[in-house]
């Protein structure tokens, strides 16, 4: 296996980081890019001994990182989002090659919202204070103490974004990280280790691990050194982990995504509505705050679906490295699978497709909007 592949001229290592150093596995796992459906390279794939040697590397790391002084943990926080900002754009087109995800949105939006996660949370981290109080004769005091070792497997659908949004809090918490990003899409975060590195985060604070949920994923959440889990994700795989993390009692956090309606009421801004109701294709709808379902009053449904129809029509499908596509492919085959599931079994019990409502030739889905449904 090469230890680093090149993607769109941006050179990955493949393998994982552990304890501050580059680490090959005897398997590997092919990461296929969802534009075109080629392989990108072969990836390092963890297994139980792999997570054995990051959780002690995180273990050992603890102490001196746990007893670093705020102001210090938040200086490297800082310089880890100085460094994002300086790879805006290398980080931008190695994300949409492994996510498929827009171009244009990594370059404008997700990557600076990356950068900015390390620096809210750095300057969160100095500003959190509370005063000794009395309560009937007694002193109370406050104070935020570092758990340990965490452990933080991210999704697919921003995968750098929002494996930051757990990576930082815990980092300026003082604790250290174990994270194991989504096997569909793991190269930005072996970026991130790099950028870390640079910054001067210490050794084993920061190990990141790639791999299957069922291989390494499990002998990282069943650990018993682990301190705290954190998982994005299925609710099928949080079960999982939620039993894993039973054994040890170990606390963990869920965020297995929703369903939330898009409410349009008679009296709404039509045209707002609309437009808002259009950017649920965000991200090929991969999003897991997307309000997939409309719920319009009968009055204006007739309008607000002329309306939408209209809008969509004017969406570019295609490849989300060119500027002027609004939506790009779906992650991965299996992803499509499911997708075109739901469609068909919803056309089958008497939905109508009122645009969209097939699959559009690899792993490209139209957009797809359904009336008459139960």
């Amino acid at each position: 296996m090469a230890d680093r592949i090149v993607v769109a001229g941006v050179p990955v290592d493949t393998r994982h980081w552990i304890g501050g150093r580059r680490v090959a596995s005897v398997e590997t796992f092919t990461d296929h890019s969802p534009v075109d459906g080629q392989p990108i390279g072969e990836i390092a794939r963890g297994g139980p001994a792999e997570a054995v040697a990051a959780v002690a590397a995180a273990r050992d790391a603890f102490p001196a990182w746990a007893a670093t002084p705020r102001a210090e943990r938040a200086r490297i926080l800082h310089a880890i989002a100085d460094g994002v900002d300086k790879r805006v754009e290398e980080l931008a087109i190695v994300e949409t090659t492994d996510n498929g995800a827009l171009l244009r949105s990594h370059r404008r939006g997700v990557m600076p919202r990356v950068a900015h996660n390390f620096r809210f949370f750095a300057d969160w981290l100095l500003r959190l204070d509370h005063d000794d109080f009395e309560t009937r004769g007694h002193t109370n005091h406050v104070s935020w103490d570092p758990a340990g070792p965490c452990v933080l497997i991210t999704p697919w659908n921003a995968p750098l974004m929002l494996a930051t949004w757990k990576v930082a809090p815990a980092l300026a918490a003082g604790n250290t990280v174990v994270l194991k990003p989504a096997e569909w899409s793991p190269l930005t975060a072996s970026l991130l280790a790099d950028i870390a590195a640079e910054a001067g985060l210490p050794a084993g604070v920061l190990n990141v691990v790639q791999g299957y949920g069922a291989e390494v994923g499990d002998a990282l959440t069943s650990h018993p050194d682990v301190r705290r889990i954190s998982f994005t994700g299925s609710v099928p795989t949080a079960r999982r982990i939620a039993a894993s993390a039973a054994a040890n009692l170990t606390p963990l956090s869920l965020e297995l995504g929703g369903k939330s309606p898009l409410l349009v009421f008679a009296d709404a801004d039509l045209e707002l509505a609309v437009e808002l109701a259009v950017e649920q294709y965000d991200n090929a709808g991969q999003v897991c705050l997307a309000g997939t379902r409309l719920l319009v009053e009968e009055s204006v449904a007739s309008e607000f679906t002329r309306r939408f129809v209209e809008k969509a029509a004017a969406l570019t499908q295609g490849d989300p490295r060119d500027e002027g596509t609004d939506i790009g492919p779906n992650i991965h085959p299996r992803q499509l699978e499911k997708i075109d599931g739901f469609v068909q079994r919803a056309l089958g019990a008497g939905a109508r497709a009122v645009i969209g409502g097939r699959r559009k030739g690899g792993q490209y889905y139209e957009p797809t909007l359904l009336t008459h449904v139960a």
